[in-house]
C-alpha cells in the first residue's frame, strides 16, 4: 500500500495541510485568520480539529509538522515523543508567536492520532551546519551563550528543496553545487549552500534580520532601537511592533504587497521606486556577500511568491553583477516554471525554481521513518 503522511504547517494565524499518497498530493487546503476576531476558528487546536474530521485518514503512516524553531536542540528532524514535545516548549522564547501554533498543532493529533508516527520537521535545521564565525555575533560571549543568542536563520525547509531542486534542474551533482538561494515572499531570506550544507544565511536568531521584506525591516543599526526608545518614547513592544509589523515594504509604501509597489513604480509614485530599489539593493548586497563566501558561484535561485513571480526584481536584483558572470537573459526571465534564466553559456546558472516545503517536510518525515528501528 502507497504510504499516506499529512503535513501541517501552522502558521501565527493560520493552517497550512497537505496529504500525500506517496509522491502524489491527495487533499490540501488553508484555514485562514485563526484566532482573529470574527475571523476563522478560535484557535490552532480548533483549526486541526476541524480538519482532521473532514478528512480520509485511511492508512494514514504519519504527520510531519513544520516547527519554526529549533534552537541549538534539533539539528534534523525527529520523531516526537513526550520529552521532544517538552523541549519545543521550551525553546518558544525564541518563536514566541511561532512555536506555540507548533505544538497546539503536535498536541491534537497525538490525541486524536495516538497510534501515528510524529515527526517534526524545523525550519531553523538546515542552517546547523553554519560554521561558528557565521552564526556567533560579536557580543560578550557569556551573555550570548546564557541567553541562546546567535544565528540560527529560517526557511531551511525551503532553502533545502530549492537547493536540491536546482541541482537537479541543471543535472548536477547536488554534493558539489554552489548555490546562493533567495527566497522572496512577504518573509525573505537568502542563504549560500555548498554541496548540500547552509554555509550563511541572512535571518538572524529571528525572521527580522536580512533582506527588506513586506512588513519587517530586515538589517537596521541596532541604535535605531536605543534611539527610539530614549528620544521617540516608544516601549520595546512598540518597537518590536514597528521592525516587524509595520517596516518593510509597508512602512515605505503603506502595500507589504511586492505587486502593488510595482504596480505604483510604473505609475511613477516615488515611495515605490524607492521601496523597489531599497528592496533589490539589499538583495544584491548579499549576492555579492555570499558569491565571495562561496569563493565563487555556480547557481543562483529564485523562489517563492516574488521570486518566481516578478521578473523585475529578478532583473533588478541581480543588475551590475555581469562581471561576476551573473546575468539575466529577458526573454527566458520572462517566461514561467522551473527554468534557467541566465543567457546560454553563462558561468553562473541563474534559475527560478517554485519551492515546496510540504514536500519537503512530507520527504523528510519519511526519511524518518525508514532511519527508525
Amino acid at each position: 500500500m502507497t504510504d499516506r503522511v499529512l503535513v501541517l504547517n501552522c502558521g501565527s494565524s493560520s493552517v497550512k495541510y497537505r496529504l500525500y499518497a506517496g509522491e502524489s498530493s491527495v487533499d490540501s487546503g488553508t484555514v485562514e485568520r485563526v484566532g482573529e476576531p470574527g475571523g476563522g476558528p478560535a484557535d490552532h487546536a480548533t483549526a486541526v480539529r476541524d480538519i482532521l474530521g473532514r478528512l480520509d485518514l485511511t492508512g494514514l503512516t504519519a504527520v510531519g509538522h513544520r516547527v519554526v524553531h529549533g534552537g541549538r536542540l534539533f539539528s534534523a528532524p525527529v520523531r516526537i515523543d513526550d520529552a521532544v514535545f517538552a523541549a519545543i516548549g521550551e525553546l518558544v522564547p525564541l518563536a514566541p508567536l511561532h512555536n506555540p501554533a507548533n505544538l497546539a498543532g503536535i498536541a491534537v493529533t497525538r490525541e486524536l492520532l495516538p497510534d501515528v508516527a510524529q515527526v517534526a520537521v524545523f525550519d531553523t535545521a538546515f542552517h546547523h551546519t553554519l560554521p561558528e564565525s557565521a552564526a556567533t555575533y560579536a557580543i560578550d560571549l557569556d551573555t550570548a551563550r546564557r541567553h541562546d543568542i546567535r544565528r540560527y536563520g529560517f526557511h531551511g525547509t525551503s532553502h533545502a528543496y530549492v537547493s536540491r531542486r536546482t541541482a537537479e534542474l541543471l543535472d548536477r551533482p547536488y554534493d558539489r553545487l554552489r548555490t546562493i538561494s533567495l527566497h522572496l515572499g512577504n518573509g525573505a531570506s537568502a542563504c549560500a549552500v555548498d554541496g548540500g550544507r547552509s554555509v550563511a544565511t541572512s535571518m538572524g536568531m529571528s525572521p527580522l534580520e536580512g533582506l527588506v521584506m513586506g512588513t519587517r525591516s530586515g538589517d537596521l543599526d541596532p541604535t535605531v532601537i536605543f534611539h527610539l526608545r530614549r528620544e521617540g518614547g516608544m516601549g520595546v513592544d512598540e518597537i518590536d511592533d514597528l521592525l516587524n509589523h509595520r517596516s518593510g515594504l509597508l512602512g515605505l509604501t503603506g502595500a507589504n504587497d511586492m505587486r502593488e509597489v510595482q504596480a505604483r513604480r510604473a505609475a511613477g509614485d516615488p515611495a515605490a521606486v524607492l521601496a523597489f530599489d531599497v528592496y533589490c539593493r539589499r538583495i544584491t548586497g548579499y549576492v555579492g556577500a555570499y558569491h565571495a563566501l562561496l569563493g565563487g558561484a555556480d547557481a543562483i535561485v529564485f523562489t517563492a511568491g516574488v521570486g518566481e513571480h516578478s521578473p523585475e526584481v529578478r532583473a533588478a536584483a541581480l543588475a551590475g553583477l555581469d562581471r561576476l558572470g551573473i546575468s539575466v537573459d529577458p526573454d527566458r526571465n520572462a517566461g514561467t516554471g522551473d527554468r534557467v534564466i541566465s543567457p546560454a553559456g553563462a558561468p553562473v546558472s541563474v534559475c527560478v525554481v517554485g519551492t515546496d516545503e510540504e514536500r519537503e517536510i512530507a520527504r523528510q518525515t519519511r526519511a524518518v521513518l525508514a532511519d527508525a528501528p
